[in-house]
């Protein structure tokens, strides 16, 4: 199940479990849309995946599953995955 993490881990940008904007790679990190396309051109920091957009989860659904509370920030700011 995914975590739901709560904000972008570029930006700190908010990204609640019912956010459209939020983008998840194969590793569930989690950005904001605009830091996903601009920032890091499509391709996650950490693994070097693409991204895509994060489901929303059923309210009932959260209910019984909360998103996760622990937010992740890249202290030296985000930068694109080096090519491999």
């Amino acid at each position: 199940m995914l975590e739901l993490r709560p904000n972008c881990e570029c930006c700190d940008k908010d990204l609640p479990p019912d956010s459209r904007e939020a983008m998840i790679c194969s590793f569930e990190c989690t950005f904001c849309a605009s830091c996903a396309g601009t920032v890091l051109g499509g391709r996650c920091p950490n693994c070097g995946g693409g991204f895509a957009p994060r489901p929303i989860r059923p309210p009932a659904a959260l209910a019984r599953h909360p998103a996760s509370a622990v937010r992740v920030l890249k202290p030296e700011g985000c930068r694109p995955a080096a090519e491999g």
